[in-house]
């Protein structure tokens, strides 16, 4: 197999097959989730404020994130490139793997798992740049749309920060049109999702630093410019249940954390030896 294409261009995202409907959970025997929680997150697209590592715990996975983005700016890199992180450095692939994160993500996704993504996206004191509005699943060549986000506050994510925002309930609307906005040097990503008012009010995903979030890759969400004097991080976990197929190569990133593996689909990269 050859290099996988990791950033595939609207184009090709256009010739790739795939089921974009919302699939709700039907996780009958949770571990650490209540029925309740399950039933929040079909219904809202998300669940959050659920705590992960303790204060001691997250000082040091700051301390590494401290360094890790010290390196990746030496290098020419800026605070948002950090990305397929778990492929390179040991100490991100633990994270993907960890068994509390998997325990959490395994009560929506099922038994077997697999962990595909991990992407810091650090907005620094007064960053001007907001993240539009956007569904996760519009730039991944994945089928069918039962993907998750864990979002892990590295730093506290308040609203003076830019904390992200959800359209609750929005996955329910299935794969919503967007624009390309390739030029727009204020927009981290290029693609936004327009009259999202139409859809609800927003919710502010504020968490402290050691919590996480969970949301659909159907969910609309997005976040505004970081004002403050504060920074804030946050290192994306992506995952879906084994019976998903990826295309572009995309099955080269992933790494079975929970269960099995039936089909082999999966490269199941072995953890990295840099941290």
């Amino acid at each position: 197999m050859g290099s996988p294409t990791f950033i595939p261009t609207a184009e090709a995202l256009r010739a790739v097959s795939r089921d974009l409907r919302f699939h709700p959970s039907n996780v009958e025997h949770p571990r650490r989730l209540t029925a309740g929680q399950i039933a929040a997150f079909n219904r809202d697209g998300y669940l959050t404020g659920i705590q992960v590592f303790d204060e001691a715990e997250i000082a040091d996975i700051r301390s590494y994130f401290d360094e890790l983005l010290a390196r990746t700016l030496a290098a020419g890199g800026d605070s948002y490139s950090i990305s397929t992180a778990h492929l390179r450095y040991g100490r991100v692939y633990d994270l993907l793997t960890h068994p509390r994160i998997v325990a959490y993500v395994g009560d929506l996704l099922g038994e077997d798992v697999i962990g595909w993504g991990s992407h810091f996206f650090c907005k620094m004191p007064g960053d001007g740049k907001r993240v539009s509005w956007h569904q996760d699943a519009s730039y991944w060549p994945l089928t069918p749309s039962k993907a998750v986000t864990v979002w892990l506050a590295i730093d506290d994510s308040k609203v003076e920060n830019a904390c992200m925002r959800f359209i609750p309930g929005s996955h329910w609307f299935g794969h919503l049109t967007y624009a390309l906005t390739e030029n727009d040097d204020t927009n981290v990503l290029n693609q936004t999702v327009a009259g999202v008012e139409q859809l609800g009010a927003p919710f502010d995903d504020e968490l402290r630093a050691g919590e996480i979030s969970i949301h659909s890759d159907l969910l609309v969400h997005g976040s505004e410019a970081n004002t403050s004097d504060r920074r804030r991080c946050g290192l994306t976990l992506r995952y879906c249940p084994a019976e998903v197929r990826a295309e572009l190569g995309w099955n080269a990133k992933g790494v079975c954390v929970s269960g099995s593996d039936p089909s082999g689909h999966w490269a199941n990269a072995r953890r990295p030896d840099t941290d």
